[in-house]
């Protein structure tokens, strides 16, 4: 399924683009196994994975806990924690 991943803040800098598009297997099911997946791409994409603790994301612009399903989400945002101020 393809699916656009877009990159924020350090995720991004350690990634080294703010978005791509990704063909995801079957296999990928949920939030946390596509930051798995990801972790596999590129020394970037492990650095920026590697804890996944200190991440978050969202569907199709919702914020969702790393373990929803990704279903036929056709945007995945992972960022870290959002502070206000």
């Amino acid at each position: 399924m393809p699916v656009t991943i877009l990159y924020f803040a350090w995720v991004r800098e350690a990634v080294g683009t703010g978005e791509e598009q990704v063909e995801v297997s079957e296999a990928v099911r949920t939030v946390a196994d596509l930051i798995d997946w990801l972790a596999a791409r590129s020394d970037g994409h492990a650095q920026a994975m590697k804890e996944p603790a200190r991440l978050r994301a969202a569907l199709d612009q919702r914020f969702v806990p790393l373990d929803t399903p990704l279903g036929d989400a056709r945007e995945v945002a992972l960022f870290p924690p959002v502070t206000g101020g």
